[in-house]
Formats: C-alpha cells, sequence, structure tokens
C-alpha cells in the first residue's frame, strides 16, 4: 500500500506541471506563427511590387528570353545540357534549371520568375529565424536580425533581378545547411565528427546553385 501511495503521489506531482507545459508551448508556437507571418508580410511588402515588373535587357536575355534551352522549359536534354555546359559564362546547374522550370510554369511571363525569386528569399530569410533562434535561443534577437536581412538594400538586385536567381537560390541551401548543422550538433552534442560531416550534406546544392 505504501508503494502504491508513493507511485500515485509521483504521478500526480509529475503531471501537475503538465497544463502550465502545455499552455507555455501553444503560446511559444502562436508567437512563433505570428513571427512567421510577420517576416512573410515584410517580405511580400517590400518586393512583392516586383511581380508586376517586366525583364530588363541586362543579362535577363542571356539567362531566359533568347535562350532557346531555358525557353524550352524542363527537357531531359536542357537538364543534362545545364551540368554539362556553361550558362551565361556562369556554371550553376541548379539555377539553370530553376529558370527552366519557371518558363515550364510561366512561359515568358516576367511576373511569375521574378515571384520566384521572392519565395526563395522569402525562404531564406524564415530559415535565418529558425537558424538564429536554435543557434541562440534568442527569440527578438533572431526576429531583428531576420527583418534586417529580409529588407536589407544589398539584396534589392538579388530578388528584384530574375538573373540573380543564383544568389536567392544559393542563400536557401546555406541557410538550410547552418540549420541541418546546428539541428543535429543540438540532437548529438557529443559526436563531434560526425555533426562536422552531417553539416555538409546540403551544402553541393549551394555550389550548384551560386
Amino acid at each position: 500500500m505504501a508503494i502504491r501511495r508513493l507511485t500515485v503521489s509521483n504521478i500526480k506531482s509529475q503531471t501537475r506541471g503538465h497544463p502550465v507545459r502545455l499552455a507555455t508551448n501553444v503560446h511559444s508556437r502562436g508567437i512563433t506563427v505570428v513571427i512567421y507571418v510577420f517576416l512573410v508580410g515584410i517580405n511580400l511588402a517590400v518586393f512583392g511590387q516586383t511581380v508586376r515588373h517586366d525583364f530588363v535587357n541586362f543579362d535577363d536575355d542571356l539567362y531566359v528570353y533568347n535562350t532557346p534551352a531555358i525557353r524550352a522549359g524542363l527537357t531531359i536534354q536542357g537538364i543534362a545540357q545545364a551540368f554539362v555546359s556553361p550558362h551565361a559564362g556562369n556554371w550553376h546547374p541548379l539555377a539553370t534549371i530553376s529558370h527552366m522550370l519557371d518558363c515550364q510554369l510561366y512561359g515568358l511571363n516576367a511576373g511569375g520568375h521574378h515571384a520566384t525569386n521572392v519565395v526563395l528569399h522569402t525562404i531564406a530569410t524564415l530559415l535565418l529565424f529558425c537558424v538564429l533562434r536554435q543557434m541562440t535561443g534568442a527569440i527578438w534577437k533572431s526576429v531583428i536580425v531576420a527583418a534586417l536581412f529580409a529588407v536589407h538594400p544589398l539584396h534589392v538586385e538579388s530578388v528584384a533581378w530574375v538573373s540573380e536567381r543564383k544568389d536567392v537560390l544559393s542563400a536557401v541551401f546555406f541557410m538550410l545547411t547552418l540549420f541541418d548543422s546546428g539541428n543535429h550538433v543540438h540532437l548529438r552534442p557529443h559526436v563531434q565528427v560526425n555533426a562536422d560531416k552531417h553539416s555538409l550534406c546540403p551544402s553541393p546544392f549551394g555550389l550548384l546553385a551560386a
């Protein structure tokens, strides 16, 4: 009986704090959702207008509208060519394939191509917030840095210029690399060597995009 009363007492003591922790977790998730909405909102507020813009006659012709392999959309021959041939003097097969995908989806409607840049930059912003919060635990400081990253003037060219797809695309893979590394180290802090190897997983994709 004594053992039973002790067990019941332990269960009660362990479960007494669960509603508080549950409420805290729900509140934390609610704040996170609000932050995501805020970061998406400022990206759209600043760069959403670019979907009404046209191509420019500086490199956009070489990257998109005057290049038959890109205008043809996603084809097996085009994808293979992206990995073996330079595109506009550069070798960045993932960026090249992303332009092909845009032409497959939007044709030569420049607004769709601009929208892809905006989406990629928004994803990079959200990933940066996640990385900083994961590494520091400072949620509001992470929001401020991510917001500054989102609207910094240095990113205007990368987001508003279709030809700079390689920049916003490689930024996404860079943030994924940081997030993957931080997440692995956080879960397995004692495995130093494996963590270093694991953190390189998304890196090759960033190199193929830049």
